[in-house]
Protein backbone atom coordinates (compact mmCIF):
# COMPACT_ATOMS: atom_id res chain seq x y z
CA UNK A 1 0.00 0.00 0.00
CA UNK A 2 1.29 3.43 -0.66
CA UNK A 3 2.40 5.49 2.33
CA UNK A 4 -0.02 8.16 3.59
CA UNK A 5 1.35 11.63 3.17
CA UNK A 6 3.16 13.61 5.71
CA UNK A 7 2.26 16.81 7.06
CA UNK A 8 5.50 18.05 5.48
CA UNK A 9 4.11 16.94 1.95
CA UNK A 10 0.57 17.95 3.13
CA UNK A 11 1.70 21.39 3.37
CA UNK A 12 3.73 21.56 0.08
CA UNK A 13 0.65 20.17 -1.75
CA UNK A 14 -1.64 22.72 -0.34
CA UNK A 15 0.77 25.73 -0.56
CA UNK A 16 0.78 24.62 -4.92
CA UNK A 17 -2.82 24.37 -4.23
CA UNK A 18 -3.12 28.04 -2.82
CA UNK A 19 -1.23 29.50 -5.75
CA UNK A 20 -2.77 28.01 -8.38
CA UNK A 21 -6.02 29.17 -6.66
CA UNK A 22 -4.68 32.64 -7.12
CA UNK A 23 -3.52 32.37 -10.30
CA UNK A 24 -6.81 31.39 -11.66
CA UNK A 25 -8.60 34.19 -9.20
CA UNK A 26 -6.79 36.37 -11.65
CA UNK A 27 -7.29 39.86 -10.37
CA UNK A 28 -10.25 39.26 -8.00
CA UNK A 29 -13.81 38.21 -7.77
CA UNK A 30 -15.18 42.04 -8.48
CA UNK A 31 -12.69 42.36 -11.87
CA UNK A 32 -13.94 38.91 -12.64
CA UNK A 33 -17.67 40.09 -11.97
CA UNK A 34 -17.07 43.21 -14.02
CA UNK A 35 -15.66 41.42 -17.33
CA UNK A 36 -18.81 39.06 -17.27
CA UNK A 37 -21.33 42.47 -16.65
CA UNK A 38 -19.56 43.73 -20.12
CA UNK A 39 -20.30 41.01 -21.65
CA UNK A 40 -16.94 39.79 -21.92
CA UNK A 41 -15.28 36.48 -21.10
CA UNK A 42 -12.27 36.02 -18.87
CA UNK A 43 -8.76 34.66 -20.18
CA UNK A 44 -9.50 30.96 -18.66
CA UNK A 45 -12.91 30.89 -20.14
CA UNK A 46 -11.95 31.85 -23.40
CA UNK A 47 -9.21 29.52 -24.02
CA UNK A 48 -11.96 27.16 -22.91
CA UNK A 49 -13.95 27.70 -25.44
CA UNK A 50 -11.36 28.01 -27.99
CA UNK A 51 -9.86 24.40 -27.57
CA UNK A 52 -10.89 21.16 -27.75
CA UNK A 53 -12.65 19.51 -24.62
CA UNK A 54 -9.62 19.38 -21.48
CA UNK A 55 -6.64 19.95 -23.75
CA UNK A 56 -5.53 23.05 -22.47
CA UNK A 57 -1.70 22.73 -20.50
CA UNK A 58 -1.01 26.19 -19.12
CA UNK A 59 2.43 27.62 -19.12
CA UNK A 60 4.37 30.15 -16.73
CA UNK A 61 1.15 30.28 -14.44
CA UNK A 62 2.94 31.73 -11.53
CA UNK A 63 5.60 33.86 -13.32
CA UNK A 64 5.51 37.78 -12.01
CA UNK A 65 6.36 40.62 -12.90
CA UNK A 66 9.75 42.01 -11.24
CA UNK A 67 8.98 45.99 -11.17
CA UNK A 68 9.42 47.73 -8.04
CA UNK A 69 9.14 51.08 -8.41
CA UNK A 70 5.86 53.15 -7.95
CA UNK A 71 4.97 50.51 -5.37
CA UNK A 72 4.81 47.67 -7.82
CA UNK A 73 6.69 45.55 -5.59
CA UNK A 74 3.38 45.20 -3.52
CA UNK A 75 1.26 44.56 -6.59
CA UNK A 76 1.73 41.24 -8.14
CA UNK A 77 -0.42 38.64 -9.54
CA UNK A 78 0.71 35.19 -10.75
CA UNK A 79 0.71 34.80 -14.23
CA UNK A 80 1.26 39.03 -14.51
CA UNK A 81 -2.06 39.70 -16.82
CA UNK A 82 -1.67 36.67 -19.65
CA UNK A 83 -2.48 33.61 -19.72
CA UNK A 84 -0.59 31.08 -21.63
CA UNK A 85 0.12 27.50 -23.28
CA UNK A 86 -0.75 25.18 -25.87
CA UNK A 87 -3.54 22.34 -26.98
CA UNK A 88 -5.94 21.38 -29.38
CA UNK A 89 -8.24 21.92 -32.13
CA UNK A 90 -9.67 19.59 -33.78
CA UNK A 91 -7.16 17.34 -32.13
CA UNK A 92 -4.27 19.27 -33.65
CA UNK A 93 -1.90 20.94 -31.65
CA UNK A 94 -1.95 24.83 -31.27
CA UNK A 95 -0.52 27.71 -29.49
CA UNK A 96 -2.51 30.04 -27.64
CA UNK A 97 -2.44 33.12 -25.15
CA UNK A 98 -5.33 35.20 -23.58
CA UNK A 99 -4.87 38.82 -22.12
CA UNK A 100 -6.40 39.08 -18.54
CA UNK A 101 -7.91 42.43 -18.47
CA UNK A 102 -8.71 42.18 -14.59
CA UNK A 103 -4.97 42.03 -14.07
CA UNK A 104 -3.78 45.76 -14.68
CA UNK A 105 -6.29 45.94 -17.82
CA UNK A 106 -4.34 43.87 -19.80
CA UNK A 107 -1.24 45.29 -19.82
CA UNK A 108 2.48 44.71 -20.67
CA UNK A 109 5.25 43.77 -18.50
CA UNK A 110 8.44 42.45 -19.23
CA UNK A 111 7.10 39.07 -17.84
CA UNK A 112 3.95 39.41 -19.72
CA UNK A 113 5.86 39.57 -23.09
CA UNK A 114 8.41 36.98 -21.73
CA UNK A 115 5.46 34.44 -21.39
CA UNK A 116 4.19 35.65 -25.31
CA UNK A 117 7.31 34.89 -26.54
CA UNK A 118 8.29 31.47 -24.89
CA UNK A 119 4.95 30.41 -26.51
CA UNK A 120 5.86 31.78 -29.89
CA UNK A 121 9.23 30.19 -30.19
CA UNK A 122 7.68 26.93 -29.04
CA UNK A 123 5.03 27.25 -31.85
CA UNK A 124 8.15 27.94 -34.47
CA UNK A 125 9.94 24.76 -33.58
CA UNK A 126 7.07 22.76 -33.39
CA UNK A 127 5.14 23.92 -36.45
CA UNK A 128 2.13 24.75 -34.77
CA UNK A 129 -0.58 27.66 -35.32
CA UNK A 130 0.03 30.69 -32.89
CA UNK A 131 -3.63 32.14 -31.71
CA UNK A 132 -3.67 35.37 -29.68
CA UNK A 133 -6.61 36.63 -27.90
CA UNK A 134 -5.72 40.31 -26.97
CA UNK A 135 -7.40 41.86 -24.61
CA UNK A 136 -5.30 45.07 -23.40
CA UNK A 137 -4.87 48.63 -22.09
CA UNK A 138 -1.49 48.65 -24.18
CA UNK A 139 2.05 49.12 -21.94
CA UNK A 140 2.44 48.89 -18.33
CA UNK A 141 3.53 52.57 -17.63
CA UNK A 142 5.29 51.69 -14.29
CA UNK A 143 7.74 49.60 -16.30
CA UNK A 144 8.27 52.11 -19.07
CA UNK A 145 11.25 51.08 -21.58
CA UNK A 146 11.14 47.42 -20.13
CA UNK A 147 7.37 46.97 -21.86
CA UNK A 148 8.05 48.51 -24.79
CA UNK A 149 10.97 46.14 -25.41
CA UNK A 150 8.37 43.51 -24.20
CA UNK A 151 6.66 44.90 -27.60
CA UNK A 152 9.41 44.85 -29.79
CA UNK A 153 10.46 41.29 -29.04
CA UNK A 154 6.72 39.85 -29.88
CA UNK A 155 6.88 41.93 -33.46
CA UNK A 156 10.39 40.50 -33.81
CA UNK A 157 8.72 36.54 -33.40
CA UNK A 158 5.57 37.48 -35.66
CA UNK A 159 7.69 38.81 -38.61
CA UNK A 160 9.95 35.50 -38.09
CA UNK A 161 6.99 33.58 -37.66
CA UNK A 162 5.09 34.53 -40.96
CA UNK A 163 4.95 32.30 -43.51
CA UNK A 164 6.12 29.22 -41.29
CA UNK A 165 2.72 28.96 -38.89
CA UNK A 166 -0.20 30.39 -39.08
CA UNK A 167 -0.59 33.48 -36.86
CA UNK A 168 -4.57 34.53 -36.06
CA UNK A 169 -5.38 37.70 -33.71
CA UNK A 170 -8.19 38.06 -31.57
CA UNK A 171 -9.34 41.29 -30.34
CA UNK A 172 -11.62 40.77 -27.76
CA UNK A 173 -11.23 44.40 -25.78
CA UNK A 174 -9.21 47.27 -26.12
CA UNK A 175 -6.10 47.26 -28.54
CA UNK A 176 -4.15 50.58 -28.44
CA UNK A 177 -0.60 52.02 -29.24
CA UNK A 178 2.32 50.17 -30.03
CA UNK A 179 -0.02 46.95 -29.26
CA UNK A 180 -1.65 46.61 -32.81
CA UNK A 181 1.53 46.06 -34.63
CA UNK A 182 1.82 42.55 -33.23
CA UNK A 183 -1.98 41.82 -34.61
CA UNK A 184 -1.01 43.96 -38.09
CA UNK A 185 1.55 41.49 -38.74
CA UNK A 186 -0.61 38.60 -37.88
CA UNK A 187 -2.31 36.26 -40.90
CA UNK A 188 -5.78 37.19 -39.85
CA UNK A 189 -7.02 39.73 -37.16
CA UNK A 190 -10.79 39.04 -35.68
CA UNK A 191 -12.67 41.74 -33.81
CA UNK A 192 -16.00 41.58 -32.06
CA UNK A 193 -18.62 44.39 -32.56
CA UNK A 194 -19.01 46.64 -29.45
CA UNK A 195 -16.69 44.75 -27.77
CA UNK A 196 -12.87 45.44 -29.12
CA UNK A 197 -11.41 48.23 -30.94
CA UNK A 198 -7.72 49.24 -32.47
CA UNK A 199 -6.22 52.64 -32.68
CA UNK A 200 -2.63 54.05 -32.57
CA UNK A 201 -3.59 56.92 -30.88
CA UNK A 202 -7.15 57.22 -28.88
CA UNK A 203 -10.42 59.71 -29.36
CA UNK A 204 -8.91 62.23 -26.12
CA UNK A 205 -5.60 62.39 -28.15
CA UNK A 206 -6.96 63.41 -31.38
CA UNK A 207 -9.05 65.77 -30.19
CA UNK A 208 -6.17 67.61 -28.47
CA UNK A 209 -4.00 67.28 -31.48
CA UNK A 210 -6.61 67.60 -34.92
CA UNK A 211 -9.66 69.08 -32.86
CA UNK A 212 -11.57 66.02 -34.22
CA UNK A 213 -14.40 64.57 -32.06
CA UNK A 214 -14.92 60.79 -32.54
CA UNK A 215 -15.82 58.17 -30.01
CA UNK A 216 -13.63 55.02 -29.66
CA UNK A 217 -16.20 52.96 -31.90
CA UNK A 218 -16.26 55.22 -34.44
CA UNK A 219 -12.63 55.65 -34.61
CA UNK A 220 -11.60 52.04 -34.19
CA UNK A 221 -14.41 49.52 -33.89
CA UNK A 222 -14.79 46.37 -35.64
CA UNK A 223 -17.13 47.64 -38.55
CA UNK A 224 -14.63 50.90 -38.87
CA UNK A 225 -11.42 48.67 -39.45
CA UNK A 226 -13.94 45.77 -41.41
CA UNK A 227 -14.99 48.24 -44.02
CA UNK A 228 -13.18 51.05 -43.96
CA UNK A 229 -9.27 50.69 -43.15
CA UNK A 230 -9.18 47.33 -44.42
CA UNK A 231 -7.68 45.73 -40.94
CA UNK A 232 -9.69 43.21 -39.71
CA UNK A 233 -10.62 40.42 -41.70
CA UNK A 234 -13.69 38.83 -40.00
CA UNK A 235 -16.19 40.48 -37.90
CA UNK A 236 -18.45 38.60 -34.84
CA UNK A 237 -21.46 39.06 -33.13
CA UNK A 238 -19.64 38.04 -30.02
CA UNK A 239 -17.19 36.52 -28.08
CA UNK A 240 -18.60 32.76 -28.70
CA UNK A 241 -18.70 33.16 -32.23
CA UNK A 242 -15.07 34.62 -33.02
CA UNK A 243 -13.60 31.64 -31.13
CA UNK A 244 -15.49 29.27 -33.53
CA UNK A 245 -14.45 31.74 -36.49
CA UNK A 246 -11.03 30.74 -35.51
CA UNK A 247 -11.60 27.18 -34.92
CA UNK A 248 -13.61 27.20 -38.49
CA UNK A 249 -10.73 29.23 -39.97
CA UNK A 250 -7.89 26.33 -38.75
CA UNK A 251 -9.75 23.58 -40.25
CA UNK A 252 -8.44 25.14 -43.54
CA UNK A 253 -4.92 25.69 -42.71
CA UNK A 254 -2.15 22.56 -42.53
CA UNK A 255 -0.49 23.72 -39.19
CA UNK A 256 2.51 25.21 -40.97
CA UNK A 257 4.65 26.16 -44.18
CA UNK A 258 6.30 22.20 -44.64
CA UNK A 259 3.07 20.31 -44.66
CA UNK A 260 -0.26 20.70 -46.86
CA UNK A 261 -3.23 21.79 -46.50
CA UNK A 262 -5.75 19.38 -44.86
CA UNK A 263 -8.78 17.54 -46.17
CA UNK A 264 -12.14 16.38 -45.38
CA UNK A 265 -13.72 13.51 -46.67
CA UNK A 266 -17.28 14.61 -48.04
CA UNK A 267 -20.08 13.11 -50.01
CA UNK A 268 -20.35 15.89 -52.50
CA UNK A 269 -19.81 14.11 -56.40
CA UNK A 270 -16.98 15.03 -57.54
CA UNK A 271 -18.98 15.54 -61.52
CA UNK A 272 -21.98 16.96 -60.01
CA UNK A 273 -23.36 18.93 -62.86
CA UNK A 274 -25.54 22.54 -61.63
CA UNK A 275 -28.09 23.16 -64.04
CA UNK A 276 -28.64 26.63 -62.73
CA UNK A 277 -24.80 27.91 -63.60
CA UNK A 278 -26.41 27.46 -67.80
CA UNK A 279 -28.31 30.90 -67.03
CA UNK A 280 -26.46 32.58 -64.28
CA UNK A 281 -24.08 34.55 -66.16
CA UNK A 282 -25.96 36.88 -68.07
CA UNK A 283 -25.52 36.98 -71.56
CA UNK A 284 -25.30 40.95 -71.59
CA UNK A 285 -22.03 41.88 -70.61
CA UNK A 286 -23.68 44.74 -68.92
CA UNK A 287 -25.80 43.09 -66.73
CA UNK A 288 -24.39 42.53 -62.65
CA UNK A 289 -24.34 39.40 -61.35
CA UNK A 290 -23.20 37.54 -57.66
CA UNK A 291 -20.46 36.13 -58.01
CA UNK A 292 -20.78 34.29 -54.78
CA UNK A 293 -24.25 32.00 -55.93
CA UNK A 294 -21.60 30.56 -58.65
CA UNK A 295 -18.84 30.00 -55.85
CA UNK A 296 -21.56 28.45 -53.47
CA UNK A 297 -22.62 26.37 -56.54
CA UNK A 298 -19.83 24.53 -57.33
CA UNK A 299 -17.76 23.96 -53.77
CA UNK A 300 -18.24 21.08 -51.64
CA UNK A 301 -21.49 21.21 -50.02
CA UNK A 302 -22.18 25.06 -50.93
CA UNK A 303 -19.66 25.92 -47.90
CA UNK A 304 -17.42 29.10 -48.33
CA UNK A 305 -15.62 30.89 -45.44
CA UNK A 306 -15.24 34.33 -46.62
CA UNK A 307 -12.42 36.49 -45.84
CA UNK A 308 -12.71 40.33 -45.57
CA UNK A 309 -16.65 39.98 -46.54
CA UNK A 310 -16.77 43.76 -46.01
CA UNK A 311 -13.65 45.40 -46.97
CA UNK A 312 -13.58 46.15 -51.07
CA UNK A 313 -16.69 44.35 -52.23
CA UNK A 314 -15.61 44.13 -55.71
CA UNK A 315 -13.21 41.22 -54.90
CA UNK A 316 -13.80 38.50 -52.78
CA UNK A 317 -11.50 36.30 -51.18
CA UNK A 318 -11.73 32.93 -48.80
CA UNK A 319 -11.71 29.42 -48.20
CA UNK A 320 -13.62 26.42 -49.74
CA UNK A 321 -12.84 23.00 -50.37
CA UNK A 322 -13.09 20.80 -54.02
CA UNK A 323 -13.59 17.33 -53.25
CA UNK A 324 -12.02 17.11 -49.95
CA UNK A 325 -9.45 19.51 -50.71
CA UNK A 326 -8.86 23.38 -48.74
CA UNK A 327 -8.70 25.62 -51.43
CA UNK A 328 -8.39 29.29 -51.96
CA UNK A 329 -10.83 31.41 -53.68
CA UNK A 330 -10.75 34.51 -55.36
CA UNK A 331 -13.26 35.75 -57.55
CA UNK A 332 -14.41 39.26 -59.40
CA UNK A 333 -17.60 40.83 -58.03
CA UNK A 334 -19.39 42.14 -60.92
CA UNK A 335 -22.32 43.21 -58.78
CA UNK A 336 -20.15 46.00 -56.85
CA UNK A 337 -18.20 48.30 -59.99
CA UNK A 338 -18.46 45.99 -62.24
CA UNK A 339 -15.95 43.68 -60.81
CA UNK A 340 -12.99 46.56 -61.84
CA UNK A 341 -9.97 46.24 -59.70
CA UNK A 342 -9.43 49.14 -57.73
CA UNK A 343 -6.56 49.75 -55.18
CA UNK A 344 -8.43 48.25 -52.08
CA UNK A 345 -9.24 45.26 -53.70
CA UNK A 346 -5.66 44.43 -55.26
CA UNK A 347 -4.17 44.70 -52.14
CA UNK A 348 -7.09 42.76 -50.36
CA UNK A 349 -6.63 39.70 -53.01
CA UNK A 350 -2.59 39.90 -53.10
CA UNK A 351 -2.53 39.28 -49.42
CA UNK A 352 -4.39 36.50 -49.60
CA UNK A 353 -3.22 34.49 -52.40
CA UNK A 354 0.25 35.20 -50.97
CA UNK A 355 -1.04 33.69 -47.16
CA UNK A 356 -2.08 30.78 -49.75
CA UNK A 357 0.96 30.17 -51.31
CA UNK A 358 2.84 30.35 -47.75
CA UNK A 359 1.38 27.67 -46.60
CA UNK A 360 0.41 25.38 -49.64
CA UNK A 361 -3.03 26.33 -50.35
CA UNK A 362 -3.95 25.67 -54.12
CA UNK A 363 -5.96 28.77 -55.72
CA UNK A 364 -9.03 28.61 -57.28
CA UNK A 365 -9.81 32.21 -59.31
CA UNK A 366 -13.08 33.37 -60.94
CA UNK A 367 -12.27 35.80 -63.65
CA UNK A 368 -14.89 38.80 -64.78
CA UNK A 369 -13.05 41.99 -64.45
CA UNK A 370 -13.81 44.86 -67.39
CA UNK A 371 -10.46 46.15 -66.09
CA UNK A 372 -8.74 48.65 -63.50
CA UNK A 373 -11.15 51.15 -62.17
CA UNK A 374 -10.39 54.61 -64.18
CA UNK A 375 -10.59 57.86 -62.07
CA UNK A 376 -8.10 60.62 -60.79
CA UNK A 377 -8.79 59.36 -57.19
CA UNK A 378 -7.13 56.02 -58.23
CA UNK A 379 -4.35 57.13 -60.06
CA UNK A 380 -2.98 59.42 -57.22
CA UNK A 381 -4.03 56.79 -54.81
CA UNK A 382 -1.36 54.30 -56.59
CA UNK A 383 -3.42 52.17 -58.83
CA UNK A 384 -0.48 51.62 -60.51
CA UNK A 385 1.91 50.55 -57.23
CA UNK A 386 -1.07 48.65 -55.84
CA UNK A 387 -2.16 46.74 -59.11
CA UNK A 388 1.58 45.57 -59.23
CA UNK A 389 0.45 43.45 -55.51
CA UNK A 390 -1.49 41.69 -57.20
CA UNK A 391 0.06 40.93 -60.41
CA UNK A 392 3.23 40.04 -57.94
CA UNK A 393 1.42 38.02 -56.11
CA UNK A 394 -0.03 35.61 -58.56
CA UNK A 395 3.03 35.68 -60.55
CA UNK A 396 5.65 34.87 -57.65
CA UNK A 397 2.60 31.83 -55.86
CA UNK A 398 4.00 28.19 -57.27
CA UNK A 399 1.02 26.22 -55.93
CA UNK A 400 -1.32 25.05 -57.65
CA UNK A 401 -3.87 27.63 -59.36
CA UNK A 402 -6.71 27.16 -62.02
CA UNK A 403 -8.58 30.00 -63.36
CA UNK A 404 -12.33 30.08 -64.62
CA UNK A 405 -13.18 33.13 -66.74
CA UNK A 406 -16.78 33.64 -66.84
CA UNK A 407 -17.34 36.87 -68.53
CA UNK A 408 -14.77 39.74 -69.25
CA UNK A 409 -11.25 39.52 -68.90
CA UNK A 410 -9.87 43.14 -70.44
CA UNK A 411 -6.62 45.03 -71.10
CA UNK A 412 -4.25 44.38 -68.35
CA UNK A 413 -6.80 43.02 -65.92
CA UNK A 414 -6.74 39.94 -67.76
CA UNK A 415 -3.25 39.56 -67.35
CA UNK A 416 -3.54 40.27 -64.05
CA UNK A 417 -6.10 37.67 -62.80
CA UNK A 418 -3.97 34.40 -62.90
CA UNK A 419 -3.92 34.24 -66.77
CA UNK A 420 -1.47 31.67 -68.31
CA UNK A 421 1.29 34.36 -68.91
CA UNK A 422 1.78 34.48 -65.26
CA UNK A 423 2.18 30.69 -64.48
CA UNK A 424 -1.71 29.59 -64.21
CA UNK A 425 -1.70 26.31 -64.29
CA UNK A 426 -5.03 25.18 -65.55
CA UNK A 427 -7.25 28.33 -67.70
CA UNK A 428 -10.29 27.51 -68.34
CA UNK A 429 -13.55 29.52 -69.81
CA UNK A 430 -17.19 29.59 -70.47
CA UNK A 431 -18.37 30.26 -73.82
CA UNK A 432 -19.84 33.77 -72.12
CA UNK A 433 -16.11 34.66 -71.63
CA UNK A 434 -14.77 38.00 -73.35
CA UNK A 435 -11.04 37.69 -73.83
CA UNK A 436 -9.69 41.38 -75.38
CA UNK A 437 -7.81 43.83 -74.91
CA UNK A 438 -11.10 46.01 -74.35
CA UNK A 439 -14.37 45.67 -74.68
CA UNK A 440 -16.10 46.46 -77.98
CA UNK A 441 -17.47 49.34 -77.82
CA UNK A 442 -13.82 51.19 -76.87
CA UNK A 443 -12.47 49.13 -79.29
CA UNK A 444 -14.60 50.19 -81.85
CA UNK A 445 -14.05 53.89 -81.33
CA UNK A 446 -10.29 53.80 -81.43
CA UNK A 447 -9.47 51.10 -84.51
CA UNK A 448 -12.38 52.13 -86.91
CA UNK A 449 -12.42 56.04 -85.80
CA UNK A 450 -12.50 57.50 -89.03
CA UNK A 451 -14.59 55.27 -90.75
CA UNK A 452 -17.33 56.09 -87.61
CA UNK A 453 -17.14 59.75 -88.90
CA UNK A 454 -17.02 59.72 -92.28
CA UNK A 455 -20.10 57.18 -92.66
CA UNK A 456 -23.11 58.20 -93.70
CA UNK A 457 -24.89 56.20 -90.82
CA UNK A 458 -22.59 56.68 -88.26
CA UNK A 459 -24.86 55.34 -85.48
CA UNK A 460 -25.80 51.89 -87.71
CA UNK A 461 -22.06 51.65 -88.82
CA UNK A 462 -20.64 51.73 -85.28
CA UNK A 463 -23.39 48.57 -84.33
CA UNK A 464 -22.48 46.99 -87.43
CA UNK A 465 -18.61 47.63 -86.45
CA UNK A 466 -19.29 46.27 -82.64
CA UNK A 467 -21.07 43.16 -83.50
CA UNK A 468 -18.37 42.14 -85.72
CA UNK A 469 -15.58 42.67 -82.98
CA UNK A 470 -17.43 41.17 -80.71
CA UNK A 471 -17.40 37.86 -83.04
CA UNK A 472 -14.18 38.30 -83.66
CA UNK A 473 -12.64 38.69 -80.88
CA UNK A 474 -14.78 39.40 -77.73
CA UNK A 475 -15.17 35.64 -77.25
CA UNK A 476 -12.56 32.82 -75.57
CA UNK A 477 -11.83 31.29 -78.74
CA UNK A 478 -8.92 33.32 -80.06
CA UNK A 479 -7.52 32.65 -76.30
CA UNK A 480 -8.02 29.11 -76.64
CA UNK A 481 -6.41 28.75 -80.19
CA UNK A 482 -3.34 30.38 -78.94
CA UNK A 483 -3.30 27.88 -76.20
CA UNK A 484 -3.98 30.63 -73.14
CA UNK A 485 -7.04 29.08 -72.19
CA UNK A 486 -6.76 24.91 -72.08
CA UNK A 487 -10.35 24.46 -72.57
CA UNK A 488 -13.95 25.90 -73.00
CA UNK A 489 -16.37 24.44 -70.62
CA UNK A 490 -19.42 24.10 -70.30
CA UNK A 491 -20.82 26.28 -67.30
CA UNK A 492 -22.93 23.08 -65.60
CA UNK A 493 -19.44 21.35 -65.40
CA UNK A 494 -17.42 23.58 -63.57
CA UNK A 495 -16.61 21.82 -60.70
CA UNK A 496 -15.92 18.46 -62.05
CA UNK A 497 -13.74 20.83 -64.27
CA UNK A 498 -11.95 22.08 -60.94
CA UNK A 499 -11.36 18.96 -59.08
CA UNK A 500 -10.16 16.97 -62.06
CA UNK A 501 -7.52 19.68 -62.65
CA UNK A 502 -6.50 20.03 -58.62
CA UNK A 503 -6.45 16.32 -58.60
CA UNK A 504 -4.01 16.76 -61.38
CA UNK A 505 -2.02 19.33 -59.77
CA UNK A 506 -2.19 17.62 -56.25
CA UNK A 507 2.10 17.00 -56.88
CA UNK A 508 3.04 20.13 -58.39
CA UNK A 509 6.62 21.12 -57.85
CA UNK A 510 7.38 24.53 -58.83
CA UNK A 511 10.32 26.87 -57.45
CA UNK A 512 11.27 30.24 -57.70
CA UNK A 513 14.90 31.75 -58.75
CA UNK A 514 17.20 31.19 -55.44
CA UNK A 515 17.15 35.03 -53.33
CA UNK A 516 16.63 36.48 -50.20
CA UNK A 517 13.52 37.77 -51.09
CA UNK A 518 11.27 39.97 -53.47
CA UNK A 519 10.97 43.15 -53.79
CA UNK A 520 6.93 43.84 -53.67
CA UNK A 521 6.20 47.11 -54.67
CA UNK A 522 4.18 48.01 -51.08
Amino acid sequence: MPEKPTPDIERLRAQLAEKERQAELAGGRERIDKQHAEGKLTARERIEKLLDTGTFVELDKLKTHRCTDFGMEGKKFPGDGVVTGYGRIDGRPVYVFAQDFTVFGGSLSGAHSEKICKIMDLAMENGAPIIGLNDSGGARIQEGVVSLAGYADIFLRNTLASGVVPQISVIMGPCAGGAVYSPAITDFILMVRERSYMFITGPDVIKAVTHEKVTKEELGGAMTHAAKSGVAHLVAADEGQALLMVREMLSYMPPNNMEDPPTRPTSDPVDRREDALKTLVPLNPNKPYDIKGLIRLVVDEGEFFEIHEHYAPNIVVGFARFGGLSTGVVANQPAHLAGCLDTHSSKKAARFIRFCDAFNIPLVTFVDVPGFLPGTEQEYSGIIKDGAKLLFAYAESTVPKVTVITRKAYGGAYDVMSSKHIRGDINLAYPTAEIAVMGPEGAVNIVFRNEIVKAKDAVQTREELVASYREMFANPYKAAELGYIDAVIYPEDTRRHIIQSLQMLRNKRQKNPSKKHGNIPL
